[in-house]
């Protein structure tokens, strides 16, 4: 690594505009990427990371400006550029992947399009070299059949294609700084682990520089090698990713890093520390430290008495923190907070699966007048039960049927065959509009995005009180009205909150809204929808811990449905790992998460992001796709992306259910004992 400055930023201020006042949004910050560097910005939403990244392409928008400081790349101040300079800078030197890849992409205009116009444009090549160069970058990314790709509309890709064209299309021209922008936020772990792995292999291959923006300190500690925490507008730490890690020194990052479930925490043992309070505004931000209001160790007259100035921790130091109770603080304390919940151990029954399948004949051509149709199998002979007061968690990654069976059990599907016992009364071919009050009020859900959840036309209070009216819990309004005030304080909201409008609420505090009417009814079943997977880290502990402290006084049994098992590690009892429609794998947390596991189970694991730098992982990365549900591959389902796949046996014979220990269970055709020998995916690294 060189010492080359490709992009330094100097006491940069930005504010937007608006009729009343001028908004600070980034404020005194600094920051500089050498070439090969990989920065990490990390930070809460609305802390000013997306802000730094748009500055940097000059994309603020009409109301936007840059009111202090510089950004120059490779030593030239960026504001001294003209607008057809700048044309020429993005997208030949300076290129940015954003986090929705549908905002980067023309739905009208074929892949093949979109990635030949960059170099055609920024290099003046042939089309004939454009399509060469195109179809060479889709094969780097790994995209197989790279000529029906670039004859592909995007609406036609999955996400994770679409997200991989959309770094195709940066690369393409071989930046000098690539700007990544939450770029797997909407993807499953294994497409991210997949992407990530891409683009440092890309950047170490064609020498770029990153400036990765993320709330997920996993992802930064592995793609990374130096880290800037953000906290409104302001850098508060920055320095060596290991160091940081190691010897953090502002309590923010420490509290941001406490948020997170790691490796052999669990809500028994290590309960999480959301960090209380929300982040300012950027008209009322405090005296002093912004983070004070919030800070377990703030001190009167001294947090607060001057402007705080970000400094090294020691001198000559590249390690920064922008805080003046370093020295008084005791960095090697362990978290505070007690776990005062007891194991799970019930035996009563509430929901046991047998034998569930779940099908859909289609005939995408019928339109045209084809007569040719087929059979979607989105859930195939699903076996396994729930008891009261526990929590059962369903992976797996996107199209493996974990949403199909919520439908059925909540009643918008009807099961094709098998059963859904609820409360020994078979429940699976009784749609939600037949089914008797009591039973609608019993089975609730919490979906997985808290903003597209509640009707933005009406206040909180009127759609907590109709929910209480249709699960018939109250006899008056009066009666309704106190329950309201009731769940308002289960979800830690003052009662003034039923008058706000969706709009007025964080997304956090929409989710305890969600949380709320989840929990109207008293319910016996909740099914959880990856309930914290659009949350910032902070605000996704605060959510996991109230949830569970609510399903421990309503003593429900929670179906939790996700992918990522940093979460599920943490909050389950027991695990079921599905895949293109069937159970891989299920037990108890711990008999999923220690070998011997699943192929499958073992390749969620080694995706999961861990930011603890005395953990290593081994790396497995897995090819190619899910398989369409339509033609399903023979044998094990699994077999076309298994590392240990035997030909004529896997791709041949349906595996055999093996009994591990008491309750586990894997569906392989590998002798468990050989599973075995494969070992742990995490281990602590040796010195």
């Amino acid at each position: 690594m060189t010492q080359e400055t490709i992009l330094e930023i100097d006491n940069l201020s930005v504010s937007f505009m608006t009729r009343l006042t001028d908004v600070p949004a980034v404020m005194d910050f600094s920051m500089s990427i050498h070439k090969g560097d990989a920065m990490g910005l990390v930070g809460e939403s609305c802390c000013g990371k997306s802000t730094v990244a748009l500055a940097i392409m000059k994309y603020l928008g009409g109301n936007g400006k840059i009111v202090g400081g510089t950004i120059k790349y490779r030593g030239r101040d960026m504001a001294t550029m003209s607008e057809k300079e700048l044309e020429k800078l993005r997208g030949s030197e300076i290129a940015m992947i954003y986090q929705e890849p549908m905002a980067s992409l023309n739905p009208s205009m074929r892949i093949s399009k979109q990635l030949m116009e960059v170099p055609m444009l920024h290099e003046n090549v042939t089309k004939d070299e454009a399509w060469k160069r195109s179809v060479e970058m889709l094969e780097k990314v790994k995209l197989p059949d790279a000529s029906r790709i670039m004859d592909s509309f995007p609406h036609q890709l999955s996400g994770g294609q679409q997200q991989r064209i959309v770094i195709a299309m940066a690369l393409l021209s071989k930046p000098s700084l690539l700007l990544l922008d939450e770029p797997t936020t909407a993807l499953d772990v294994t497409v991210e682990a997949g992407i990530i792995d891409l683009v440092k292999g890309l950047g170490e291959e064609i020498g770029t520089s990153m400036l990765f923006v993320s709330h997920n300190l996993g992802l930064i500690m592995e793609t990374c090698n130096r880290i800037t925490v953000m906290y409104s507008g302001e850098t508060v730490e920055t320095g060596e990713i290991q160091e940081v890690f190691r010897n953090m020194r502002h309590p923010y990052t420490k509290g941001l890093l406490r948020s997170i479930p790691l490796p052999g925490k669990n809500k028994y043992d290590s309960p999480l520390e959301a960090i209380q309070g929300q982040l300012p505004l950027p008209h009322e931000r405090p005296t002093g430290c912004n983070f004070g209001p919030r800070c377990p160790y703030f001190e009167e007259n001294i947090c607060n008495k001057h402007e705080i100035k970000i400094k090294p921790i020691e001198k000559q130091s590249s390690h920064l923190s922008r805080c003046v109770k370093i020295d008084k603080i005791d960095w090697t304390e362990k978290n505070s907070k007690k776990s005062t919940k007891e194991k799970i151990i019930s035996k009563t029954e509430v929901l046991k699966i047998e034998n569930l399948s779940k099908e859909y004949d289609v005939a995408a051509n019928a339109i045209f007048g084809g007569k040719k149709r087929g059979t979607i199998k989105a859930n195939v002979n699903l076996n396994f039960e729930a008891n009261t007061g526990e929590t059962l968690a369903i992976v797996g990654e996107s199209g493996c049927g974990k949403s199909t069976f919520a439908k059925i059990l909540l009643g918008l599907e009807d099961a094709t065959t098998g059963k859904v016992n609820f409360n020994k009364t078979n429940i699976g071919n009784i749609g939600v509009e037949q089914r008797a009050k009591e039973t609608v009020a019993s089975i609730q859900m919490i979906f997985q995005n808290p903003f597209d959840t509640l009707n933005p036309s009406h206040s909180v209070g009127s759609q907590i009180l109709r929910t209480l009216e249709k699960v018939g819990d109250g006899e008056t309004v009066e009666d309704r009205k106190k329950r309201m005030n009731e769940l308002l304080d289960l979800v830690k909201l003052p009662s003034e909150f039923a008058r706000r409008m969706p709009r007025q609420l964080s997304g956090g505090q929409k989710q305890r809204i969600g949380i709320a009417r989840a929990f109207a009814g008293s319910p016996k079943v909740v099914v959880a929808d990856e309930p914290v997977s659009a949350l910032d880290v902070s605000v996704q502990a605060a959510v996991l811990e109230l949830l569970i402290d609510i399903q421990e006084q309503f003593d429900t049994t929670m179906l939790f449905i996700s992918h990522d098992l940093s979460v599920v590690r943490y909050v389950a009892d027991r695990v079921v790992v599905m895949y293109l429609g069937k159970v891989a794998e299920a037990g108890t947390t711990e008999q999923i998460f220690s070998p011997p596991y699943h192929p499958y189970t073992e390749a969620l694991l080694s995706a999961v992001p861990i930011a603890d730098p005395d953990i290593e992982k081994r790396e497995i990365v897995l090819e190619g796709s899910l398989p369409s549900p339509l033609n399903p591959p023979s044998g094990c389902v699994f077999n076309t992306r298994c590392p240990y796949m035997i030909p004529g046996k896997c791709d041949v014979h349906e595996p055999p259910n093996q009994d591990v220990t008491d309750g586990h269970k894997i569906s392989c055709h590998i002798p468990r004992e050989e599973l075995a020998k494969k070992g742990s995916v995490f281990a602590l690294k040796k010195e």
